[in-house]
């Protein structure tokens, strides 16, 4: 198993990741994938899409073997929600 390196901080890496998603990646991916996932490289911009993180992750990785990967919901501020959820009224 190969054990990547962080190149980056926490907080640049959450940077550069929100920045190549807004600037680069939205746009393609919105509209359709509601609540997928997406994992973007941080070196190359290229990314995945996919229901599952890991299938995402791993397809960049095959074709990117030491991505710096950042990962998104698309449509959420969130990938993962912890706790439990209020019910909304309709």
């Amino acid at each position: 198993m190969i054990v990547r390196q962080p190149r980056y901080s926490k907080e640049e890496f959450a940077r550069r990741g929100d920045e190549i998603y807004e600037s680069q990646v939205r746009s393609q991916v919105e509209e359709g994938n509601h609540g997928k996932i997406v994992a973007i490289d941080l070196e190359t911009g290229d990314f995945e899409v996919d229901a599952s993180e890991i299938a995402a992750c791993d397809r960049l990785e095959a074709r990117h073997s030491d991505a710096q990967i950042w990962i998104v919901r698309i449509g959420s501020r969130h990938v993962r929600r912890f706790g439990g959820r209020t019910k909304r009224a309709v």
